[in-house]
């Protein structure tokens, strides 16, 4: 019989006996195959309930260090194979191909959380309401103890999703004159999965797209996966170059739109409102859709134009979430659209992924019912506006310049879109700061065309909460000089 004794460590009963038992395995004292003791003669032995046995037991399973035969007991496993080597997920990119838009996913993912990532899109974990948060689930769970309260949290949930956000949500968006209705809102699981939903309703293979140039690069990644052509609309300070728009639209017939409400990524652009209005314009009568990306409308103080507001949400479908500005890990978004779209992206919803992040819907429900979520963005744009001043003071000091000067002192929002000093060109900084171990967004990457004509190969975005480290500008002054 397997001889071990239980150390005097601190934990369930269950874990302990467990963690005796492991010890014996991986010393080799029970080796492959060999039965372990019963559940009832262990649990006599250690006078102790045969359910506390069974736990332990679970855990080693779990662990793959034991594995359970129906009717037979529980035997010592095979030691695991050694993982195969295998090619780096983290090459760096060669300088013919650039760093391109999944690449910068990747790494900005993948990279540690005591790694500096200036180029990321995020705001850092520090900066976010992890107690609230906390606090939120805690009080999910406890509220669900009546039998239709605990069903709702291991059930699909309805197909639009949890319906007290929704009537939240409409009223936040009838805020900005968007005409939502608790019915006209589709809940998704996270604003990527509302981009991706609208991109496979409407885009087919061979259809042309037309996005900002420069624009957000999971745009492009979204319309790329439905086989379809990105077409690049040159940015100005106001919005899109409608000029260009216009011939674009005349030649190619796109199907659709992609462009950021309020501050644009990556430049802080605010749309003006001859632009907002002639291209509504334009979107009738060339026959094409509109999708608004709101991600960003909680770093503004006083929301600017929205194109769902001047539309009625008649031909401009209008997405938000809550991942930057309370958690990436909680995925909620949200869809608004006129009632026979919204209901066409339901069932591509269902048919795609069935449910709802019901937890999450929850959660995030309750920082906005208790006010928690309104006080939590107000410090965070005062916080954030104290930063860009700090982090534009470093990076003019050292050459770089803003391609809006203005918004730089009295922009909102997350970033900064810099251009490097004496026309330099930002993929091989880029390449130099990720062998340092830091993510550097290059300005490449924003462009959507695969062969970048240049216009913005001497840029980069600045995310102003994740630049603080002086080091940054201490790096970037000896890779410019």
């Amino acid at each position: 019989m397997l001889d071990f004794s239980l150390e005097p460590e601190t934990g369930a009963l269950s874990a302990r006996i467990a963690a005796a038992i492991g010890r014996k395995i991986r010393t080799g004292a029970a080796g492959p195959g060999e039965k372990l003791p019963s559940v009832r003669k262990l649990a006599a032995r250690l006078a102790v309930s045969p359910f506390t046995i069974v736990a332990a037991y679970d855990r080693l399973v779990a662990e793959g260090l034991v594995m359970a035969r129906p009717k037979s007991g529980f035997f010592v496993a095979a030691p695991a194979a050694a993982p195969r080597a295998t090619l780096s997920l983290d090459p760096l990119p060669s300088s013919r191909t650039g760093i391109n838009p999944i690449w910068m996913m990747r790494q900005t993912l993948s990279t540690g959380s005591d790694r500096e990532k200036p180029g990321c899109g995020w705001l850092p974990p520090d900066w976010l309401p992890d107690s609230a948060l906390r606090a939120a689930l805690r009080t999910v769970a406890r509220t669900g103890t009546r039998s239709t309260e605990a069903a709702d949290l291991v059930e699909y949930g309805v197909p639009l999703g949890f319906r007290p956000l929704r009537e939240m949500l409409a009223r936040r968006l009838n805020e900005l004159e968007i005409p939502a209705e608790t019915d006209r809102l589709l809940l998704t699981d996270s604003a990527s999965q509302a981009i991706d939903l609208v991109c496979r309703y409407l885009v087919a293979p061979g259809d042309t797209v037309l996005v900002d140039d420069p624009g957000y690069f999971n745009f492009h990644a979204a319309v790329r996966a439905q086989r379809a052509t990105c077409l690049a609309v040159p940015l100005t300070p106001t919005g899109p170059d409608l000029d260009v728009l216009e011939r674009l639209a005349a030649v190619h017939r796109p199907k659709l739109y992609l462009t950021n409400a309020g501050p644009q990524n990556p430049t802080g652009a605010r749309l003006g409102i001859a632009c907002a209005h002639r291209l509504l314009d334009l979107a009738r009568r060339h026959d094409f859709r509109i999708l608004e990306d709101d991600i960003f409308r909680d770093f503004e103080a006083r929301p600017g134009i929205r194109l769902a507001a001047l539309d009625a949400l008649q031909r401009v479908i209008h997405i938000g979430s809550f991942s930057k500005t309370l958690s990436a890990a909680m995925r909620i978004g949200f869809i608004s659209a006129d009632p026979a779209t919204l209901a066409d992206l339901a069932d591509l919803k269902l048919a795609a992924s069935f449910g709802n992040n019901e937890v999450s819907a929850r959660a995030i429900h309750r920082l906005l019912a208790d006010g928690s979520y309104r006080k939590h963005v107000a410090a965070l744009r005062d916080r954030l506006a104290r930063c860009r001043g700090l982090v534009m003071k470093r990076l003019t000091r050292i050459g770089l310049r803003p391609w809006l000067p203005a918004a730089a002192e009295t922009g909102e929002g997350l970033f900064l879109w810099m251009e490097l000093p004496l026309g330099q060109d930002a993929l091989p900084v880029a390449h130099l700061a990720r062998q340092r171990g830091m993510i550097l967004a290059a300005g490449a990457i924003f462009s959507p065309n695969d062969e970048t004509d240049g216009r913005w190969s001497t840029y980069m975005r600045f995310n102003v909460a994740q630049s603080q480290d002086p080091q940054l500008a201490s790096f970037l002054s000896a890779a410019l000089s």
